[in-house]
């Protein structure tokens, strides 16, 4: 069975830093896009990043872009978001997910989401 299990989420203040992580199982991730996406309440869904399947190309959305750095370890079967100079805007459930392509917001497998929050 294909499944995603995030962790690493929490309560951070304004500035502060997490890192994220996704291990899969049911599948080796080797090959295959991989990304991380988020949603806050009463915002639209967004596309954080994505590792394409060459594990060199990667994807961040505006939002994100010099503070987010997402990376994998194909031999841990996990995927990675460092997340640097968090922002009260960066409060969401981040899910991870197996994406048709980088820059694409399609996917195919979301885990079940872990929540950050941003907040002094």
């Amino acid at each position: 069975q294909v499944k995603l299990v995030e962790s690493g989420g929490g309560l951070v203040q304004p500035g502060g830093s997490l890192t994220l992580s996704c291990l899969a199982s049911g599948f080796t991730i080797e090959h295959y896009h991989m990304g991380w996406f988020r949603q806050a309440p009463g915002r639209e869904r967004e596309a954080v990043s994505c590792i394409a399947g060459d594990g060199v190309r990667t994807h961040y959305s505006g939002s994100v872009k010099g503070r987010f750095t997402v990376f994998r370890d194909d031999a841990k079967n996990t995927v990675y978001l460092q997340m640097n100079s968090l922002k009260t805007d960066d409060t969401a459930l981040y899910y991870c997910a197996i994406y048709f392509g980088c820059g694409s917001p399609d996917f195919s497998v979301r885990g079940q989401g872990t929540q950050i929050t941003v907040s002094s």
